[in-house]
């Protein structure tokens, strides 16, 4: 468990640089390049390059992060590798879509699309040679390598991007071409130098790890065997048809933006901004913590198996940890819910000045404020549903998930010509409604048969709600008196207000949730204490 906690929190430091390292690179490249340009790179070709490393290795990571770590790892790899021409075959047929059923844009105003297209699916294909170390280290927990490798190559992206915005912005998608080349290369590089470091030393034997030459890291043929195991391959195909569904979920609002244009690309671009501003602290906490945890349930607890065919040990532990991680991001989400409501145009305005903080910016980050409390149960219930399932339940909830993925689209599309941008958050929020309502049923019918009750974490204590009403009002009419044309003095009073608020509502976090404050002090704080001592 504190390895997994330990992995959590790494993770999270490294999506705290990627957002704000995006963040500030979106401020910066406003002042230089045009809104349709970002707009283009920053959804349609971000898109094409999230859309194959997704459909091309998410299965693989899921099938063989689960269980134990002493495994036949030969035929892991061997399997890992397959990655490799999946992503090939995405990325020409994705690439032949970019380029021939969308709508390309002025090369006046955009500039070098077709070779930013071929760069962004060539990206995915390099990073996906990299495949079998990440699983590897992810599953022996080797923390200070995804720090070190995801940092470097972050900042590299981001100092190449700066240099060639001051100096060439004429190139256009060259420039955000190149910077996604240099990312991956970094990213993979950094792998393979360490395991060209690490296999056959000392630290490695001490460890007994299970691969002792790099060449054994390259698929390999064994004698009287199959070449992969087949358990592990069928799991894979299981969670493949999943993953393709869960990537139109996940991206489907990018996804009706660049096929149905109901967004020009100005207009994707603002989003995409707000997006990023809305998800910033969503994805450097909930994504690190639904991915390392998703790794300790899947070690602690048997897939497949009831709650009573499990060690008792092992249930009361996982039953503990999925009550108290409930009980943080609930607490976690509903805070940037209330807070984020009073102070969305206050962000945007001091962010991007009157382009982003006028028009349907603030209202758009008011949504996402919201959205992001679905996001933050969506990640721990699901993480510990996926975790458990059998391969028949993931077949089952295959075809839930192709139901959930029609009605999101249907959904998104009749919102967004309703509500604009706005429609994309609303219906976001009906999606993961539904997945959180499918977790929790399967959650509850997991321990109805034991004493466990792990969904109690997600209720907190009636004076901590009451606190967030209290919060809410005060904050949303500091909004009304003091933000945001009034001058600085009157934006020092809105930000004092909340500050106070936010103070009260810590303290009383503090006060009434004891049993979580001691598990985060424990388990994910602990290495900064221990090295603070």
């Amino acid at each position: 468990l504190s390895q997994t906690t330990r992995l959590a929190s790494s993770t999270a430091l490294l999506q705290v640089l990627f957002r704000v390292v995006t963040f500030g690179l979106n401020a910066f490249t406003l002042r230089y390049l045009s809104r349709e340009l970002i707009g283009v790179v920053n959804v349609r070709l971000t898109l094409l390059y999230s859309t194959v490393v997704f459909l091309a290795r998410e299965a693989f990571r899921r099938a063989c992060l689960s269980g134990s770590t002493k495994r036949n790892w030969t035929k892991t790899i061997n399997l890992l590798w397959l990655t490799v021409p999946l992503g090939v075959f995405w990325s020409i047929f994705l690439s032949l879509v970019w380029l021939h059923l969308l709508e390309v844009p002025d090369p006046s105003v955009v500039p070098h699309y077709q070779a930013g297209v071929v760069a962004f699916g060539l990206s995915a294909i390099i990073e996906l040679l990299g495949e079998p170390l990440w699983v590897l280290a992810q599953a022996h927990l080797f923390v200070r390598l995804k720090v070190i490798a995801e940092s470097l190559s972050v900042v590299s992206k981001c100092i190449l991007t700066v240099i060639l915005v001051v100096l060439y912005p004429q190139w256009g998608v060259y420039i955000f071409s190149l910077a996604q080349l240099l990312y991956v290369s970094v990213l993979v590089m950094c792998y393979v130098i360490y395991f060209v470091m690490f296999l056959g030393s000392p630290e490695a034997t001490k460890k007994s790890f299970p691969v002792a030459r790099m060449k054994a890291l390259l698929p390999n043929l064994i004698e009287d065997e199959t070449f992969v195991n087949w358990k592990e391959a069928r799991l894979t195909w299981s969670f493949f048809k999943q993953s393709f569904l869960k990537q139109i979920l996940t991206e489907g609002e990018r996804y009706v933006m660049t096929f149905l244009n109901v967004l020009n690309f100005g207009d994707q671009g603002v989003y995409d901004i707000v997006n990023n501003l809305g998800s910033l602290v969503a994805r450097f906490i909930f994504l690190p913590i639904e991915e390392s945890f998703y790794v300790f349930f899947a070690k602690v607890l048997e897939r497949g198996k009831s709650v009573k065919d499990q060690k008792q040990d092992d249930i009361t532990m996982a039953a503990n940890v999925l009550e108290l991680l409930l009980k943080l991001v609930l607490l976690i989400g509903l805070t940037i819910t209330v807070f984020g409501y009073a102070y969305s145009q206050l962000a945007l305005d001091i962010y991007g000045g009157s382009l982003l903080s006028s028009g349907t910016g603030p209202d758009l980050l008011r949504c996402y404020s919201l959205y992001v409390l679905f996001l933050a149960v969506n990640g721990v219930t699901e993480c510990f549903t996926f975790a458990l399932m059998c391969k028949e339940e993931v077949d089952r909830y295959n075809f839930v998930m192709l139901a959930l993925s029609f009605t999101f689209l249907c959904i998104s599309y009749f919102l967004t010509h309703w509500h604009g941008s706005i429609g994309f958050i609303l219906a976001n929020c009906f999606n993961m409604g539904i997945r959180i309502a499918h977790s929790i049923h399967y959650i509850y019918d997991y321990f109805k048969e034991s004493t466990y009750r792990p969904l109690a974490g997600l209720l907190p204590s009636p004076s901590l709600v009451l606190v967030y009403i209290i919060s809410g009002v005060i904050t949303g009419f500091s909004e009304v008196f003091f933000c945001c044309d009034k001058g600085w003095m009157a934006r020092l009073v809105h930000i004092s207000v909340g500050a106070l608020c936010f103070a009260a509502t810590i303290i009383t976090m503090f006060c009434t949730e004891t049993k979580l404050i001691h598990f985060v002090r424990s388990q994910f704080l602990s290495r900064y204490m221990k090295k603070g001592t």
